[in-house]
This record gives C-alpha cells, sequence and structure tokens, in this order.
C-alpha cells in the first residue's frame, strides 16, 4: 500500500533505538524525511546512518539528527532550530523507572510528568498549527498499554501517560479535526525493547526471581506467545501517519500481541 506521504517530513523523538527507531525506519520506507532527536550521541549517529542507507532506497531526500534532550527547553530549542514545518511528530520519551510509589518523592513525579506529559504537549503547541495551515498533519504519541491496563510497579508511567491522553482526547477533537490534522496515541505493550530488559529486571528484584523466570513466564502471558518487534510498531505508526489513516483521530491504539483482556 502506497501510504501517501513520501516527501513529507518528520520529527521522530527518542529514535536512536528501539520503538523510535522502528517509527523512523518505516516513515524512511516512505519516502519522509527524517529528522531523529535522542540523548545519546554516539548511538543517535549509528542510528541515521542506517536511516540514511534507507533513505537512498527509498528515495527520501533527507535523515538529520540531533543529540539533544527533547524534554528540555533547550533539546526542543535545538530541534526547532532547524524548522518548525514538520508534517509528521512522533512524541517519545524514556519512561520513568519502575519502583515502588511509596518511595517516589515530589522531584520524581514532576520528572515524570515533565517527560511523558508536558514533553509531547509542547511538541504539539509547537508543530500543529502549521499543521493546520498547511491542511496537512498526524502526531503520534508513543504510550503505553500501562494506560489501559496498569503495571503496578510503573506507576508514575501510569500517572504521566494518563495525564496525556486525557489532553490529547480533548484537543484531538478540536477545529484542527477539521483541517486534516489527527492526534492518536500508539500503546506498545510487551516489545523486545532494551526498555522491557529494565522493567523485567525491576520484576525480578522485586519478585525474587532470576531475569530468565520472569523473561519467558512474560512471553507466556501473551496470547501470541512472543514479544513484538520495532519493526511491527514502526509499521503501525507510519500507517497512522498516512493519507488513509485520515478519518482516525483521538484514539488509543493498543498494539500488546493481545495480552489485554477487555472488550473495549
Amino acid at each position: 500500500m502506497d501510504l501517501g506521504i513520501a516527501g513529507k517530513t518528520a520529527l521522530v523523538c527518542g529514535a536512536s533505538k528501539g520503538l523510535g527507531y522502528g517509527c523512523a525506519e518505516a516513515l524512511v520506507r516512505e519516502g519522509v524525511n527524517v529528522v531523529i532527536v535522542a540523548r545519546g550521541a554516539e548511538v543517535l549517529e549509528a542510528a541515521a546512518k542506517k536511516l540514511a542507507e534507507a533513505a537512498s532506497a527509498s528515495g527520501a531526500p533527507f535523515v538529520k539528527h540531533v543529540a539533544a534532550d527533547i524534554t528540555t527547553e533547550a533539546g526542543r530549542a535545538a530541534v526547532f532550530a532547524l524548522g518548525h514545518d514538520f508534517d509528521i511528530v512522533v512524541t517519545n520519551a524514556g519512561g520513568p523507572p519502575p519502583g515502588d510509589f511509596r518511595n517516589w518523592d515530589r522531584e520524581a513525579w514532576i520528572k515524570a510528568v515533565d517527560a511523558n506529559m508536558l514533553t509531547p504537549i509542547e511538541l504539539i503547541k509547537a508543530t500543529v498549527d502549521g499543521m493546520a495551515k498547511r491542511g496537512f498533519g498526524r502526531i503520534v504519541n508513543i504510550t503505553s498499554s500501562s494506560v489501559k491496563s496498569p503495571i503496578d510497579i510503573l506507576g508514575l508511567s501510569n500517572g504521566a501517560r494518563s495525564g496525556l491522553t486525557g489532553f490529547v482526547a480533548g484537543v484531538a477533537r478540536t477545529a484542527i479535526a477539521a483541517q486534516g490534522v489527527t492526534i492518536n496515541n500508539l500503546l506498545p505493550g510487551s516489545f523486545d525493547t532494551d526498555r522491557l530488559k529494565g522493567t523485567m529486571a525491576g520484576a525480578a528484584q522485586k519478585t525474587g526471581q532470576d531475569f530468565d523466570t520472569v523473561w519467558e513466564a512474560r512471553k507466556k502471558n501473551i496470547p501470541a506467545k512472543r514479544f513484538g518487534t520495532p519493526a511491527e510498531f514502526g509499521a503501525i505508526c507510519a500507517f497512522l501517519c498516512s493519507l488513509q489513516a485520515g478519518y482516525m483521530t483521538g484514539q488509543n491504539v493498543l498494539a500488546d500481541g493481545g495480552a489485554y483482556p477487555g472488550t473495549y
């Protein structure tokens, strides 16, 4: 399927590896110009080189990278120094650490809200009006399946990402919806990433089990009996950015191999 977005320009955050990289790669293969941002300069540069190779095959004119912390004002300024005219924005920031809520102080909560709620809102605010003026825009927020099915050791993430979900539910249904701009949330379940490994290590420590036991048990609890791949996730993201997905907005798209047990 031709997604109809060749020649568009995308900003993809947290794109040096994992789900963010999967999204950037899928967009590049559709002929989208991509600006990727992440904190680790060395890993980011390696990711940019790989994406540039994919871009040359798809005909995408450029892949640029900015080593910056998108959760800071200075980091966002560094990105927007390249321009504000992004047609696609994929927001993504590393989730807060797992733990027991009894051990989290105010600073931990503020940091989580800043990264996983306020940063996406700032990115939306900086780009959405330009998208509306040009008559096309796609914003995809990478959140978490914990928004629908909370995970006890991920309380910081549960809270901050749920706040973003509530915000998006409102703004996605304003006048921008009639101006060709969609805002959706993409909720990953268990994907084979460094983030998942960190969460599983926390669960192993909490339960006193070894890591491999927890890892295999988690797989068995997923109807698909496996973890997802960043490439699969990226393909879903690319579809949400497509012309064909123009009638989908304000939605929470769950990708979890069937793990969520609810009907709705």
